[in-house]
């Protein structure tokens, strides 16, 4: 059985497509999970006790608290974390010889168009690290790395990148007319930052498609749309903060990318 603590935006957005595949078991302290195929879990030790796999889809401020709480009840479950920032040696280092697959999603993943980076920590095994990327490619486009650094990279494209597009089109109404400039220019911070031509296209592709679909499945404002990828001290903040004091996306996108590092916890 798949477990999920955590069941916010990207939580639930991978339950909707692993429910299909997976028998899944949730827990959220705060939010109602109501989902007939989603057996609810009455506290953390029942889904420990049931689960296989589980995936920790809680804030990073709340990711300690959360370790305490099972650190208990581990039996040599793997653990995914899609917490941003959070690195495998920090679960290593609280929670020992723990099988970990670090992953980065973005938020179409919630519509199935999304982009997720992989890297698996160094007690997890290639079966484990299928099993992650069978996992997240049901959501959308799932690119593994072998150096975990490359995920502070893909935080500032695909991560941060649906806030920057919003920013750069304002309106839903310029969709069309700004789409091929944007994802050439988002290319282009890709290559920059150390992605080759092939994969900064792919990424670049695939979040501006996935954005659109988005904004237009959930009817969103592109200002709406930022402020659910946008966190206070965020990497999508520091990116934007840069833009509206009339930066180049390339330097938008390094200052995501330094941020990412500098709120990485080990």
């Amino acid at each position: 059985m798949l477990g999920i603590i955590g069941f916010g935006n990207m939580g639930s957005a991978i339950a909707e497509y692993a429910k299909k595949q997976f028998r899944i078991i949730a827990f959220d302290k705060i939010k109602a999970i109501n989902d007939k195929y989603i057996e609810v879990a009455n506290d953390l030790s029942e889904l420990m006790a049931k689960s296989e796999a589980i995936i920790l889809a809680v804030k990073p401020q709340d990711m300690d608290n959360l370790i305490e709480d099972i650190k208990g009840n581990l039996k040599d479950q793997l653990i995914i974390s899609i917490a941003a920032g959070i690195t495998t040696s920090y679960f290593e280092n609280r929670l020992g010889k723990v099988r970990v697959v670090r992953v980065m999603p973005n938020l179409p993943a919630q519509i199935g168009e999304g982009v997720a980076g992989l890297c698996k920590g160094k007690f997890a095994d290639e079966k484990d690290f299928d099993f992650a990327w069978q996992l997240f490619s049901h959501i959308g486009l799932a690119v593994t790395f072998d150096d975990e650094s490359m995920l502070d990279m893909i935080t500032a494209i695909s991560g941060s990148g649906p806030a920057y597009f919003c920013y750069y089109i304002k309106d839903r109404a310029n969709v069309n007319s700004k789409k091929d400039e944007f994802i050439q220019e988002l290319t282009r911070a890709a290559i920059n930052l150390g992605f080759d031509r092939t994969l900064a296209a792919c990424l670049s592709e695939r979040t501006v498609n996935g954005t659109i679909s988005l904004l237009i499945e959930k009817n969103w404002s592109c200002e709406e749309l930022i402020n659910r990828v946008a966190s206070k001290g965020g990497t999508t903040e520091a990116a934007l903060e840069v833009l509206r004091h009339n930066g180049t996306l390339t330097d938008a996108v390094n200052a995501a990318f330094k941020r990412a590092k500098e709120l990485a916890r080990r």
